[in-house]
Order: C-alpha cells, then structure tokens, then sequence
C-alpha cells in the first residue's frame, strides 16, 4: 500500500513489529489557496509593553496568505499502518511537529503547532500543544498549551517556561519525563536552581514526581533502570558538564554527582555511555555487576593526539577501570560491548593507509579477528603523506594542524609547493583548553567534496585543521579580540610550514564553510597572508 509522508517525523514502529505510526499528508485537502488579488493591508507589530528580545532570522511568515501556505502544507493526518497495507487515522489532522510512541505502545506524545502564529520567530517557537493519545486517536492527557515563545532571552543559557523536551522514559512502560525552568528560563538571572525534571506514569492522574532539581540547564538524560539513571545538565559561560545519578523508581533517595567537567578540555573528557536496546526497543545504559557498573568510550585526547578508551565506572564507589586504550599506529574505537563483563568488544580499526574496518576483540587473552574486509575507496591517494604538526602562536599558545603532502614529494628535492589551508575557528574561554591537541595523526581519511586532501591530486599541499582558538579569559568575550587572534593563529601557521619549505609565502590560499567562511574573509581583509580565499 502506497501511502505519501511529509518531510519531518519519520514512521515510528509500534512494539509488536507488525505497525507503524506515521505523519500522513492530507488526500483531500483541496487546492492551494489563492493569493490575494487585493494587497494585504500594513502589518503592525507591537510587543504591548512586553520585553521580546529577538536574534534575526530568515524564511518567516509574512502576512495572513503566509499563514495559510503554512495551514495548508503542514497539516498532516497521525495514522497506523499495518504490514497488510490496512490505514487507520488517528486523531484529527493538526500541524503535528512530532510523535512519539510509549515504549509499550499503548500512547501517543503528540507535539502540535497552533495559532496565533507569528511573523517575527521560526516555527519552532509558535503556540505548541503537548498531549497524550491513546492508540485509538483518543485524547488521554493535556500535558502543557504553551504560548508564543516570543519573550526567549537571547542571552546564552536561556530557554522557555512550562514542560518542555518532553519525551518517555525508555525503561519504563509509558512514563513521561520533561524539565521546566525554575529561573524564568532567563541566563542572566543570579540562582542557585535553574531546572527541574518531572516524571509522570500512566494513567497519568497522579501528582508529577520531583525526579532532579538542578542548578545548571538540562542538558539530556539516560536511562538504565529503577534505580540507576543519568542526568546531564550544563552551562555556556564556564562550559560546565555535570553527571548526576538518580534512582527514578526512587524519587525519595538523593541524587549523587558522578561526573564535572568542561566540554572544551578534551584531556578529561571521561566519555560517553554505551547503550543497548531494551526489551522495549529503546537505548538504555548498558550495565554490568548488579546493573551499578556503566561502560564509557570516548576519544581519549591527548598530548600524542586522540587515543580512544573504554573504561568500566563503577557508579556506586565512583572509581573507573580502563578496560581497552587505542595504540600508535593505528586509530582504534570501541562500538559495541559484546557481554557483560566487556570481555569481548567489537571495534572499528584504522590507518592512514588502512581503511576503517571493524575487529572482533578479546580483552583478557589479547586475541583480535577482523570482522570486514572493506576495500580501499581512493587507491590512488595511497601513500600519501600526513604529519600532525605542532607549533606556537605569538602569545605562546599551542597549535596544531594535519600536514598532507603528495606521496614520493621531498622539499629538497622538490622545492615549496602552492598550498591550501582549510580551518574553522572555536572559542575558548581558557588558554590551556585552546593549546590541547585535536585528532589523530593515524585516522583514514575519507575523500569528500570538503576534503583538502583532494588538491594533492593537482600537485598541491594541504593543512588541514590549522587550529584557530579565540581566547576570552577571565570574563572577556572572545570576539573582543578576534581579529587579533585570528591573524596570529594564521600567521603562525603559515610561518610554520614556510619554515618547512613546503610551500612559500605567495602561494597560499585559505578557505573554509560557515563560521569558517566568516574566517577566510575577514583573514583575506585584515591581512596579506594569502593569495585566495575559497
């Protein structure tokens, strides 16, 4: 049976196998309404004595035929469709954002847009329904009928008010979880409380439980159990990450700290959790020794550059057991624990010259069986050269960047070649963050439209990943002084492979995406470091 989905929320399958809950387009929704032959008249736009700080932003609506288009294409029809082809609507056709089934597949978490739209914020801040369906379309709970979210500080940390990253918990039956802000979802605000985490069972008639009140924003959760889940909360100014544990079959007992760190030093990076599929379908933690020990990975920065871990943390003593580390000269990730004492783990091997394949590892006798053969996808690029390289800004802050050069090509003998540089800057709010080193010099790299690995074929060198950090310390914005740093980061890089002899001064071009555009023309005005920008 042939059905026709809308962009956006993709089918879900219902626990059984044999059903799925899709987003339908409309079959009789009739034609597209006609634009006015008379002009609309003046829009005015008043925020009635309210404070409605507002970012800029592209592609909004612009009048009532707007609003209409709007109605028109993005009302869609929730319906079930079984593997017999049989097609049953759910509820009425609504602007439906999204869906989601309980982990039993007995409910629906319907998330639907409603008027009064706007003309000055996306889609995603309009007057937003959150409800609860039973599988026969039925409305089971009201949730939350948020308003407009016109009044959003634009300071970072900020968000709305009422339930919001409503979801389930995807160890339970049908258990609804979502976070509502405690500051007025105001960043700027001075407090020790910024969110609290709700749960909330079926049949959904009981009073909400108090799951964790935390004092920076929600971040994410991870379930594993009745009495073992992760919360993950952060903040932007200092880039604090924060791990709690709470118990949420025991709202009663007190949650503990396992994890602090800033998200920008990537040398105490702890990882992440590895996660499974319950009997439900759903990701949960993956645990070990009465369900308290979890399994993280992670890309194990380092001086030497990204060396991948698996470690065993035991949740309850907060002690962690390094279980597997990736050695030289091969980039190595664990992927999957394959028992539950991580005896055996599947990992996905690679080298410069070895394509990612996937390796089957015994971790108490060593042994190792390659499980993929997957062949080499660019042949001719075999040999090539990759050095990560190591060098100081002006300041004295550490840089780094990944020299490609032509396989068989000496300097001495070949003399300095024309060179593409290719880099994205980031901000930092310490210097020692922004002097660690980034990547691997033993990963595969794949050919890309991105790639700058691409110009050797034309007789070029590249680097790749110059790093370009903008420092702010001690409460100065970054962007304070970025062009300052920005010339500098360049100017160190292009000393250093001038120095190297792999290239000269005249035949330098820098490019970059995005952020990385913002880069190479603001380096191409403030500067004379190169020949061309991309």
């Amino acid at each position: 049976e042939e059905v026709s989905l809308p962009a956006g929320a993709p089918p879900e399958w219902l626990p059984d196998g044999r059903t799925i809950v899709a987003c339908l387009v409309l079959e009789d929704r009739g034609p597209e309404p006609a634009a006015p032959t008379v002009p609309e008249g003046p829009i005015v736009q008043e925020n009635i004595g309210r404070t409605t700080p507002a970012r800029t932003y592209t592609d909004l609506l612009d009048d009532p035929y707007d609003e209409s288009l709007f109605d028109y294409y993005m009302t869609t029809q929730l319906a079930k469709i079984s593997l017999d082809g049989v097609v049953s609507s759910l509820g009425k056709p609504a602007v439906i954002r999204g869906f989601d089934p309980s982990p039993d597949g007995q409910y629906l978490l319907v998330w639907m847009n409603h008027r009064p739209y706007s003309y000055v914020v996306p889609s995603y801040r309009f007057p937003e329904r959150i409800e609860v369906w039973g599988m026969d379309g039925e409305l089971v709970h009201t949730l939350a009928d948020l308003p407009l979210k016109d009044q959003i500080p634009i300071a970072h940390g900020s968000t709305s008010t009422g339930p919001r990253r409503a979801s389930w918990r995807a160890d339970a039956p049908s258990t609804l979880f979502w976070v509502e802000a405690l500051d007025g979802g105001d960043g700027r605000v001075e407090t020790e409380l910024r969110d609290r985490a709700y749960t909330l069972p079926s049949p959904f008639d009981s009073e909400p439980a108090e799951l964790l009140t935390m004092g920076l924003r929600f971040s994410d959760v991870m379930w594993g159990h009745e009495e073992l889940a992760i919360v993950e909360e952060y903040w932007w100014s200092d880039r604090m990450i924060r791990w709690w544990k709470v118990a949420p079959g025991s709202p009663e007992a007190e949650p503990e700290p396992l994890q602090e760190y800033s998200w920008q030093d990537r040398y105490n990076d702890p990882g992440a959790p590895m996660m499974v599929r319950n009997e439900y379908g759903r990701r949960v933690l993956l645990t070990a020794d009465d369900a308290h020990t979890i399994f993280l990975v992670g890309d194990g920065a380092s001086p030497e550059g990204d060396r991948p871990f698996l470690d065993a943390f035991d949740t309850y003593h907060k002690e962690t057991d390094r279980l597997f580390r990736s050695e030289a000269p091969y980039y190595e990730r664990p992927t999957l624990v394959m028992n539950k004492d991580a005896r055996k783990v599947i990992t996905r091997r690679e080298s410069v010259d070895e394509v990612p394949n996937y390796f089957m590892r015994d971790l108490a006798d060593g042994t190792m069986r390659q499980l993929t053969f997957f062949p080499h996808p660019t042949p001719q690029l075999v040999g090539i050269q990759k050095e990560q390289i190591r060098y100081k800004r002006a300041d004295g802050i550490d840089l780094t960047a990944t020299l490609y050069l032509p396989k068989g090509y000496e300097p001495e003998r070949d003399g300095p070649l024309p060179m593409l540089m290719w880099a994205y800057p980031r901000e930092f709010v310490s210097a020692d963050a922004a002097g660690q080193v980034d990547d691997s010099p033993y990963r595969f790299d794949y050919i890309g439209w991105w790639s700058p690995a691409l110009w050797l074929t034309q007789g070029y060198a590249a680097l790749d990943g110059p790093t370009m950090p903008i420092i702010g310390e001690e409460g100065a914005q970054p962007n304070d002084t970025y062009v300052e740093q920005l010339v500098a980061s360049a100017q160190a890089a292009v000393d250093e492979v001038v120095r190297r002899g792999v290239t000269d001064r005249h035949r330098i071009a820098i490019g970059g995406h995005s952020y990385g555009a913002f880069m190479a023309a603001n380096l191409l005005a403030h500067s004379d470091l190169f020949a061309a920008g991309l």
